[in-house]
């Protein structure tokens, strides 16, 4: 799948009209533009530009945005310090992905890539005329060093994507292969193409594993132009960037220049916008939606609230409980504690009934797991009958649903029974071990996320009926990172990013052997020899049938583990835009994507005459 730890640096796409499916390249027939993990490659070798752009968006304009937080390094591939992932933006990678396929890669600093029917391999031809911004180009040296140090010094999840790699090598003047270890990772061939290309010569003599307080040398079309650690950071576009004609990049990256400004408290950020501070926004607070934007400003036009529609895989965003730690380490308490968060009242009388509950790991797909198993899947589970909750044959999974009135009395009484059945009983009003310990626990968040504090304090009323000593604990963003790598937390808010194609990802989430490596996106801390085997069925994937019916099995026995206490989702991205800009006139599916759009300059120019002073 992608990277979502990269992904993250960029919003997604807009499309326009998409072009005509082309029959299917057979794999092992020599180099080629493109690759897809399974099925037809959508864009023939001469296209122009994905579909989702406009193709003559004009370039200019000096768009603000802004990040919460904070930064104090400008190395994001490694676990030390708190890096910001804007430096991706300076450095692009050898294939990118197009946001309107399951899982394609077309090629940016290879000309061309090549693959065996078995996919044991596979090589990349570099552009010559790919560079860096000094003007060096860009060699198979550069692709094999990066690789070599990311695996070695990067942050733990490479080494997962890249475990099944023998060995990387030259193998032309400007050739450079990957050998795998067998073909049933059949991913691999993509995972090597989204690695970025960073430049070797640059880091002799500097310490990849320190935080990093200098821009590095990039590639990509913009360059940091300034920044002061924690507080800001100017990007400028490369105006005779190397590959800003290429297919890929034609119509996208659009602005000249691109501010960003810190801000530590959300609220501030917000009121930030409405002042006109910054032009974009992506709102994810459903209250702010609705209340908060309701100014003289937007009554009058100069900024617009847009609602632009997706239909990528949601993912899971909920309350992930640390399993290392007692009492999570219990399945029963995980799932009694389920019971005793109302979405049903939170989205009535917090989120104004926008979200939709997540029920899947994989949800707003073909991958979610729904019904009963059946077919391959369920020829697959039976093979780990004795090993996965009895519940994976006999029920479908739906979290805990309340009727929407204040105290949630069902809720918190099957909340209690199940407790009970887990050795924990109320004395004095507390609920208590064997021992007579009261269960306590705290969930821990960054600071400036009040909205969540908003929507903790209902639950954590609801955790006290039952007797339990529940608290928040904000922390400042670099100690919440920090906390978070160590696995020292109890309970956190947290999204496992998904894609239409799983894969590699999904060890560094679920797998055993991440479940005690710092930096590791295995939160809830699950060791599980039934999933670890599940994963590894997932990667082997033959063809995309296979996939879905792997990937359900997967998200099922996940399901019914209760690791986590799922949220919502809504299939919408909401954008306020002061009214400056331009965009493609089609939506991909992937929603909103700030690299299509482009000032327009009648719109730019109005603003600032309208705009007041």
């Amino acid at each position: 799948m992608r990277d979502f730890a990269a992904a993250a640096l960029l919003s997604l796409a807009l499309a326009t009209p998409a072009f005509a499916q082309q029959a299917p390249l057979a794999p092992g027939t020599g180099p080629r533009h493109a690759i897809a993990m399974h099925g037809d490659i959508k864009y023939p070798a001469d296209y122009r530009n994905f579909a989702h752009v406009n193709p003559n968006a004009p370039k200019g304009g000096d768009v603000r945005f802004h990040a919460i937080g904070t930064f104090d390094s400008l190395n994001p591939w490694i676990i030390r310090g708190t890096a910001t992932g804007l430096v991706g933006l300076t450095v692009e990678t050898l294939m990118v992905s197009s946001d309107d396929e399951p899982f394609t890669m077309y090629c940016l600093i290879c000309r061309t890539v090549e693959t065996p029917a078995d996919r044991s391999w596979v090589e990349f031809e570099l552009r010559a005329e790919a560079r860096f911004h000094d003007g060096s180009a860009i060699e198979p040296e550069d692709v094999i060093w990066t690789f070599e140090t990311l695996k070695a010094k990067g942050r733990p999840f490479y080494r997962s994507y890249y475990g099944d790699v023998v060995r990387v090598e030259k193998t032309g003047p400007r050739k450079v292969r990957f050998v795998f270890r067998n073909g049933e990772n059949r991913e691999l061939a993509l995972i090597v193409g989204q690695a970025p290309v960073l430049a070797r010569k640059w880091w002799e003599g500097r310490d990849f594993e320190r935080p990093l307080t200098e821009a590095p040398l990039g590639s990509g079309p913009y360059r940091i132009e300034n920044f002061e650690l924690g507080r800001s950071m100017t990007l400028r576009r490369v105006a005779d960037h190397w590959a800003r004609d290429l297919p890929p990049n034609r119509g996208r990256y659009n602005f000249d220049t691109l501010r960003y400004d810190w801000y530590r408290d959300a609220q501030v950020a917000h009121e930030a916008f409405l002042a006109g501070a910054y032009d974009l926004k992506v709102e994810n607070t459903a209250r702010q939606w609705a209340t908060g934007y309701e100014t003289d400003a937007l009554r009058a036009g100069l900024f617009r609230k847009l609602e632009i529609p997706e239909t990528r895989v949601a993912g899971m965003q909920g309350f992930v409980m640390n399993s290392r730690r007692k009492p999570f380490d219990d399945r029963r308490v995980r799932q009694a504690l389920a019971h005793a968060f109302d979405f049903e009242w939170s989205n009535k009388n917090l989120f104004f009934d926008a979200y939709v509950r997540t029920r899947s790991y994989f949800d707003n797909s073909e991958l979610a797991a729904r019904g009963l198993p059946q077919g391959e899947e369920l020829e697959i589970l039976n093979r780990l009958r004795d090993r996965v909750p009895a519940e994976v044959f006999t029920t479908e999974y739906n979290p805990p649903r309340s009727d929407g009135t204040p105290q949630n009395r069902a809720g918190l009484r099957e909340a209690t029974r199940i407790l009970r059945e887990a050795g924990w009983r109320v004395a004095d009003g507390k609920l208590v071990d064997a021992s007579g310990r009261q269960m306590s626990f705290e969930f821990l968040l960054p600071q400036g996320q009040t909205a969540f504090e908003r929507i903790l304090t209902p639950f954590i009323q609801n955790l006290e009926r039952l007797g339990i000593a529940a608290r928040i604990r904000p922390v400042d963003v670099a100690q919440f990172q920090n906390r978070v790598d160590d696995f020292d937390f109890d309970v956190i808010l947290t999204t496992f990013g998904q894609s239409e194609s799983p894969g590699n990802e999904q060890r560094d989430y679920w797998s055993s052997v991440k479940a005690d490596q710092k930096a590791s996106r295995n939160y809830a801390g699950i060791k599980d020899p039934a999933i670890d085997e599940l994963v590894e069925l997932l990667i082997a994937a033959p063809d995309r049938a296979s996939l879905v019916q792997r990937v359900r099995a997967l998200d099922r026995v996940l399901q019914w583990g209760h690791w986590v206490i799922p949220n919502w989702y809504v299939a919408v991205d909401r954008v306020a835009a002061w009214d400056r800009f331009g965009w493609p006139e089609t939506n991909a599916k992937n929603g909103f994507d700030w690299t299509s759009w482009w000032v327009d300059p009648q719109r730019d120019a109005n603003l600032r005459a309208r705009r007041p002073r």
